[in-house]
């Protein structure tokens, strides 16, 4: 009933519009007062962003405080968490309605398609609920307060729009981000080495970058040697950053970036790119060390291996993968953790950063956070 009465309405502008001759200045003009930008940052940096947060505030602490529970023997943590971990779907596509500015119908209404979304994407669920629930709250937005009847028509229309895409494409969708997700951890178990140079690497960057590591590899599905060289990259660009500019910045910048996110450089990079040579370097050696040496493996949720040092996630990540494999945990492994995540990123970027430093191509303020 309700979509037949927007399909009616929408028919109708469509006329007016038509008999009016709007032009394409009056629909930008539209689209602004809806508030539908389409634009990379908007999409590419806001959306996938905020659908990290979502996955920390779901999955990700879920999973930690289960885990708590579980070494602790406290069966209330284990439910807490349990309950937490199982709400993924729709915390991530609430969390994506929030940064597109989503009006509360069309916000709550995306619960309900970020479940559908995440369910039926199997494996690369959270690739499903990225994309759907962009598109669905996009077209939610625009139909938004444009009826008398709004409190039916935009929930209505919001998740029959994203339901109908869960069930069309989702499947597609997580089929697609789970093969490449598969094919990259299949070839970092067939070329340790190499890989672990380009998932280290590249993850790394995109940690520092204006969009989220995390969602990539939860996207993915990121996990084993490949995860594990993930985790490598993102503590070489946070550790590194931390303990290079501690000169600078003492230890209000030792913690920020070490324990939060090495993304406060990136003014100071775009200023001097050079700046960001010691760290990725590090990640080059790291990641390696990483697959072919320790042989460390996230087997935890995928997007610990994107999290890095960021709230100690990505090594509380590989501990919980330590735990789900029934590992015997010996000496060996927690040496490996340590001098991956935190003492070899701390050294080996600290002495580039002093070489470069001698060849004048990083200088003395160059890393000073403002």
């Amino acid at each position: 009933m309700f979509v037949p009465l927007f399909l009616v309405t929408y028919v109708h502008r469509c006329k007016l519009i038509h008999q009016r001759g709007m032009d394409m200045n009056q629909i930008k003009e539209f689209l602004k007062k809806k508030d539908v930008i389409v634009s990379a940052h908007r999409y590419g940096i806001d959306a996938m962003s905020a659908m990290a947060q979502g996955l920390f505030a779901s999955l990700l602490i879920g999973t930690i405080i289960k885990t708590l529970g579980q070494q602790i023997g406290l069966d209330f943590l284990v439910t807490a968490g349990t309950y937490a971990s199982a709400i993924a779907g729709p915390t991530m596509a609430a969390s994506i309605g929030y940064a597109l500015h989503a009006p509360q119908l069309v916000l709550f209404s995306l619960i309900g398609v970020g479940g559908a979304a995440n369910e039926l994407g199997g494996a690369g669920g959270p690739l499903a609920v990225y994309l759907i629930a962009i598109v669905a709250c996009e077209i939610g937005k625009l139909v938004s307060k444009e009826t008398k009847i709004d409190i039916l028509v935009t929930p209505a229309v919001t998740i029959l729009v994203g339901v109908g895409l869960s069930v069309v494409f989702a499947p597609s969708i997580g089929a697609v981000a789970s093969s490449i997700g598969n094919l990259i951890m299949w070839a970092t178990e067939l070329q340790p080495f190499l890989m672990g140079i380009v998932v280290s690497v590249l993850v790394g960057i995109a940690l520092t970058l204006p969009i989220s590591s995390a969602a990539i590899c939860a996207a993915l599905g990121l996990t084993g040697l490949a995860g594990g060289a993930a985790v490598a990259g993102c503590c070489a660009q946070m550790i590194g950053f931390a303990c290079m500019s501690y000169k600078e910045n003492g230890i209000g910048g030792l913690v920020s970036q070490g324990l939060g996110t090495s993304m406060l450089q990136m003014p100071n990079i775009l200023r001097n790119p050079k700046i960001w040579l010691p760290p990725i370097i590090t990640s080059a050696i790291t990641g390696p060390l990483s697959t072919c040496v320790f042989h460390l493996e996230m087997n935890g949720p995928a997007v610990s291996s994107g999290m890095g040092t960021c709230g100690l996630v990505g090594q509380i990540g590989v501990y919980t993968g330590w735990l789900n494999d029934g590992i015997a945990i010996n000496g060996f492994h927690w040496i490996g953790l340590v001098l991956i995540s935190f003492v070899l990123p701390a050294i080996l970027s600290t002495l580039i950063c002093v070489y470069m430093k001698k060849k004048s191509w990083i200088k003395d303020g160059d890393l000073k956070l403002d």
